[in-house]
């Protein structure tokens, strides 16, 4: 590879090895000393691969006063001047804990974590079994030996979504980090700057409630790119790589960027700002290959959690999604709503902000088909899907229904005997859906017509595909379930708005035995 390429942090969340072993490093430090002189208590809800713990990592060295670390960046002058007084820091990550599975382990992981740092730093403290204790312990020797603390805490909320499948045990976990994070505020007086970062915003967690002078930044236009690449960020910084993959991928740049941009740009936390993920295109420059690197890097436990337990609509119902503005501040874990935690977990994003709502989407392609892989893998367990959505689309764009309704029950027979427990029409339509979603083709449900909606439609540049599908629970009557969609495709007109195009049609019903689990034409 080209020498001149410096290397991408992939993965690299240490602000110090970053800049040590001399990283490409897009500077984002004008942003935080925005931060820093206008709020001492503030938190930041953010997906994962956004940047968060390397925002935290700056921020500890800006505080401390590691000037050589700023050369050339926004804030050099600043972090030199802080060098003569630094600040003391205590940060602390909640994804390093080690997995606790009760309140107890909960109690004892945070203690261990703070008994090290206070190893660390020479502190002198009493034995404690309580970690809110312990942290105010911890705070109160930092400040009488160093002066006002620094404190930033990373996935503030990870051993809650560890815990989502059990509302029990999660709301006890809740009740751990309620004493906890509630000593921040009893600590005020010994503070200089706070910051949380996380997934998720629950309110009644106890930091939100108490911690009455915290900031949430998340949704302010004047931290929108806070973390994440904007557009020019993206030409300005990567440069050489941009021109590296155009050569490898044999693109001129315009279309290079017309492709970044459909793939990976598009998230947007202000209702202004889009940005990329850094993980994702970092990883697209890097192997010059447009491809789906956020699914690969692994979906968020508690989201596949989540819709196991409670479902998660088509996913085509969700774009354009218009939802109150405090849609994703939930009160209790219970009464979360599948958009919510879409929304943070980065499966969603904000399309429009309007003056008393937000418009929700999906914010790029790579984002769309990972949420339809995980149905297809998670939600119904469906093997090989890549290889027979592209057959789908081949059947399909053939106008050969009987080899589509073949493929179709080969996706079926894979599926576990237990997940048909209980499951109707709507179940058998969405995978079919989904099926062809994951093979990009276009295809939606739902579709409305003058006189009513057809249950699936499919178009290509040389035809369309009018689908109905009905559902008997025991295999009965099934010849009238088919004679009564043909009707309903006929009565109902629903392909009737294709046909003055240059376009063939094809129509066609769908029935599912739902005892046999199997359709026939």
């Amino acid at each position: 590879m080209d020498g001149k390429l410096l290397t991408l942090p992939i993965g690299v969340q240490s602000f110090d090895l970053l800049r040590r072993e001399e990283y490409l490093y897009v500077d984002k430090t004008a942003r935080l000393l925005e931060l820093v002189g206008t709020s001492g208590r503030c938190f930041l809800s953010r997906p994962r691969r956004f940047g968060k713990s390397l925002t935290l990592s700056t921020l500890d060295a800006m505080f401390s006063g590691k000037a050589e670390l700023f050369k050339g960046l926004a804030a050099e002058k600043w972090v030199l001047e802080q060098a003569e007084h630094p600040a003391p820091v205590l940060r602390l990550d909640m994804s390093g804990l080690d997995n606790p599975s009760s309140p107890q382990e909960l109690q004892d992981a945070i203690i261990t974590e703070l008994e090290d740092f206070a190893e660390d730093h020479d502190l002198t403290l009493k034995n404690e079994t309580m970690c809110g204790r312990m942290l105010k312990s911890v705070i109160r020797a930092l400040y009488k030996g160093f002066g006002p603390v620094v404190v930033l805490i990373d996935e503030y909320d990870k051993p809650i979504l560890d815990t989502i499948g059990n509302l029990t045990e999660a709301n006890a976990m809740r009740q751990v980090l309620r004493s906890f994070y509630t000593v921040l505020k009893s600590c005020d007086e010994y503070l200089r700057f706070v910051m949380l970062t996380g997934i998720s915003k629950f309110s009644k967690i106890g930091v939100f409630s108490a911690m009455n002078n915290l900031e949430d930044i998340s949704m302010d236009r004047q931290y929108g790119d806070i973390v994440g690449y904007t557009q020019e960020e993206l030409e300005e910084n990567f440069q050489d790589w941009i021109d590296s993959a155009a050569d490898r991928m044999k693109l001129d740049r315009g279309e290079l960027f017309k492709q970044l941009k459909d793939y990976y740009d598009g998230f947007c936390f202000d209702g202004e700002t889009k940005l990329y993920n850094p993980f994702s295109i970092m990883q697209c420059l890097k192997k010059g290959e447009i491809a789906n690197y956020w699914y690969k890097s692994g979906s968020p436990t508690f989201i596949v959690t989540y819709m196991k337990q409670h479902g998660i609509k088509d996913p085509a119902e969700y774009s354009h999604m218009e939802v109150a503005k405090d849609f994703a501040d939930a009160h209790e874990i219970e009464t979360s709503r599948p958009e919510s935690f879409l929304y943070q977990s980065g499966y969603l994003t904000i399309e429009e902000k309007r003056e008393d709502s937000l418009v929700l989407d999906y914010p790029n392609l790579e984002v769309r088909r990972s949420l339809v892989r995980m149905y297809l893998d998670e939600v119904y367990h469906v093997g090989d899907y890549v290889i027979l959505g592209t057959k789908l689309w081949q059947a399909l764009s053939e106008g050969d229904i009987e080899e589509t309704v073949r493929l179709y029950n080969t996706a079926l027979s894979g599926i576990p005997y237990t997940d048909f427990a209980n499951q109707g029409e709507l179940f058998y339509r969405s995978l079919f859906l989904m099926l062809l979603r994951g093979a990009s083709i276009t295809a939606n449900g739902e579709v409305p017509t003058n006189l009513g909606r057809s249950d699936v439609l499919i178009q290509f540049p040389k035809r369309v595909v009018v689908l109905e599908f009905k559902f008997s629970k025991d295999g009965a009557g099934m010849d009238g379930l088919r004679r009564e969609g043909k009707e309903q495709i006929e009565e109902k007109g629903y392909a009737q708005p294709y046909d003055e195009e240059n376009r063939a049609i094809t129509t066609a019903v769908i029935v599912v035995d739902g005892e046999k689990h199997k359709a026939v034409l």
